[in-house]
């Protein structure tokens, strides 16, 4: 177990340096690269992996897959660690990217992740069709923004100090950190039932 995820957290890592390397260079690389590579298991991409194998879904595919979750999962770890959210200054023992960078720099850091999935899942590297990708980045879209990733944080922070019904927190839990988990569990799927209706 433990040596299957090391395998897939050097093959995600080495296919994120490989791709940043590609891109033009920026002020705001040095930080995204900082909240990106922080360590961190890459339980996301197993769950990827695990379900892609079952349906014999090509491994480089599924690696290019879990990049894009990965960026997704560190911008909402740079947000969440923000002053005016969690306001928490240690990520994985090493001071968060607001406290090495400041709040503005891990702000744009964090929107750079975002968007960065979306290019990783819309270039040519991904070697699935144009409709499979769309559906891909839908899914992913609405398991990021407010019906999942910022929905539950905004729940999460109008919680703080307040009694809530367990039906509330299972909501903000369902949303801050389930919706990127199903969609590892749903992406394969959306690839196979596609290429099934595509052959």
């Amino acid at each position: 177990m433990q040596k299957k995820l090391n395998k897939i957290a050097q093959d995600t890592n080495l296919f994120l340096k490989r791709f940043i390397k590609r891109q033009k260079k920026s002020e705001l690389i040095i930080p995204m690269k900082y909240g990106l590579f922080s360590g961190g298991k890459k339980i996301r991409s197993k769950i990827l992996i695990d379900i892609g194998s079952i349906f014999k879904i090509n491994y480089k595919s599924l690696i290019i897959l879990g990049a894009a979750v990965e960026c997704i999962h560190a911008y909402s770890l740079i947000h969440d660690d923000l002053p005016c959210m969690d306001n928490d200054t240690i990520r994985r023992g090493k001071p968060s990217t607001h406290v090495k960078f400041g709040e503005s720099t891990a702000v744009l850091a964090g929107n750079s992740l975002l968007t960065l999935a979306f290019e990783i899942l819309s270039h040519k590297d991904l070697n699935l069709s144009e409709k499979i990708k769309i559906n891909l980045i839908n899914k992913i879209s609405e398991s990021s923004g407010h019906q999942g990733i910022a929905g539950g944080q905004y729940l999460d922070l109008s919680f703080e100090h307040k009694k809530v019904s367990k039906k509330k927190i299972v909501e903000m839990e369902i949303k801050k950190t389930g919706k990127l988990f199903i969609f590892c569990c749903v992406a394969p799927l959306i690839i196979k039932r596609k290429s099934k209706t595509r052959n």
